[in-house]
């Protein structure tokens, strides 16, 4: 393209987008690592935008806040049109949360929500997700074969999120169908996002209004405190703080357990290490490995929308006022300038600063309890099916289709049944 240089123009440039690029990106994004480390493409969705991928660039670029999260610095509408962003959240009026807003709303709203996730409130949360893994396991144990993704690493998130913002038992399947929905799980109605969003948005209100005169220790009750003693939170940014959190709380998470069971079972060395660190109580290793796996196939492909507020240099390119900018985590977290042996998993990996959650002010909130969830899920998994494996090829495996999420669509598996 005009904007690449001539070194970068007459290499044979990787195709991006496509099906096969989905199973595997990492090959393409070594290539614009080399060639193109800050390169303007244009996405599946028609808009146009710079995809940043060496570690250097892309650290900086996350905390640079001369690249807004707000899309109305956008220079063209598409916003508006539902091409950046969540599908369905303008109509729903969900805009006004923590990934679309920069200083100071961004700084007064997530202190409100971030007493949730301190490390005491995640380790007070430990024995109801140990409980909801057992519990999910025990629906498939006895049968010898799962879907480890619609069965295990799908709803566990869901109904973790739903318990932390308060939403009811009853009303939890519920979110669980809007959030099939919404991350595409199977081949729904066309405009099924969207509506799903939109219901998603109206239960949450109604929630909001039914809390007041029942608050509770969940955290829609806390952001209703923290509205009535004057922080001024209004009751669309309260349904957008709790549709966020349950989105972003949920999908990253669903992506972290499906890819990195995926991971360890196509890496059986690293999967022995991982069984005897679990067998021996070895916690240290137990993170390091989590740590390892967001680096080396993580949850977020690529960072959420950024937008030039004014005319800025990145990796040597000149980006104008108003152009996106998504910064490229996966290839940013295999850059060999910052990882040795970036394409090799080791889950004793130190030193290990991926970006997988981000990096500055956005640094994902629920890393902690994705964290969490993650280890658990592995640990417990790996020791209850001690013989799991794939029951399908892998290149009849399919990844789901998207801008920022990497994730399968399925993850068959099999197993020797076993009793609850």
């Amino acid at each position: 393209m005009s904007d690449q240089s001539p070194c970068a123009r007459s290499a044979a440039a990787p195709e991006l987008f496509t099906w096969e690029f989905a199973t595997d990106p990492y090959p393409a994004y070594a290539w614009l690592r080399e060639h193109a480390p800050v390169h303007r493409t244009e996405l599946p969705s028609g808009v146009e935008a710079w995809l940043v991928t060496r570690y250097a660039d892309a650290r900086q670029a996350l905390a640079d806040q001369r690249l807004s999260k707000n899309p109305v610095h956008h220079a063209e509408p598409a916003h508006a049109k539902g091409k950046t962003g969540i599908p369905g959240e303008r109509k729903a009026e969900l805009m006004t949360h923590l990934l679309n807003i920069d200083p100071p709303d961004h700084t007064r709203l997530r202190r409100l929500v971030s007493k949730a996730f301190t490390p005491r409130r995640v380790a007070e949360f430990a024995p109801r997700v140990q409980e909801l893994t057992d519990g999910l396991i025990d629906g498939f144990a006895g049968r010898g074969e799962a879907d480890l993704i619609h069965e295990f690493a799908f709803p566990l998130p869901i109904y973790a999120i739903c318990d932390l913002l308060g939403v009811p038992r009853e009303d939890q399947e519920d979110f669980r169908d809007w959030a099939g929905m919404m991350i595409r799980h199977g081949k729904g109605p066309r405009g099924g996002v969207a509506r799903s969003v939109k219901k998603m948005r109206g239960y949450l209100a109604e929630l909001i209004h039914r809390k007041r005169n029942a608050l509770g220790d969940d955290l829609i009750s806390g952001l209703i405190r923290a509205s009535d003693h004057g922080e001024h939170l209004t009751e669309n940014e309260a349904a957008a703080m709790a549709f966020i959190l349950l989105f972003a709380g949920f999908e990253t998470t669903v992506n972290l357990i499906g890819n990195g069971t995926y991971a360890l079972l196509r890496h059986p060395e690293q999967r022995a290490r991982f069984e005897r660190a679990v067998a021996e109580g070895d916690e240290e290793l137990l993170a390091t490995a989590v740590e390892e796996l967001l680096r080396y196939d993580g949850p977020v492909e690529i960072a959420t929308w950024r937008f030039a507020t004014e005319p800025l240099t990145l990796g040597g390119q000149r980006i104008a006022a108003g152009d996106p900018v998504l910064v490229v985590l996966a290839a940013a977290d295999r850059d060999p300038e910052r990882f040795r042996h970036p394409d090799t998993l080791d889950l004793s990996r130190g030193d290990n600063q991926h970006l997988g959650y981000g990096h500055g002010i956005h640094y994902c909130l629920g890393a902690p309890l994705a964290r969490l969830e993650a280890q658990t899920a592995l640990a417990t998994l790996l020791r209850r099916l001690p013989d799991l494996r794939l029951a399908a090829e892998e290149s009849d495996l399919r990844w789901r289709g998207g801008l920022i999420m990497r994730g399968l669509r399925t993850l068959p598996v099999e197993f020797s049944a076993s009793e609850k």
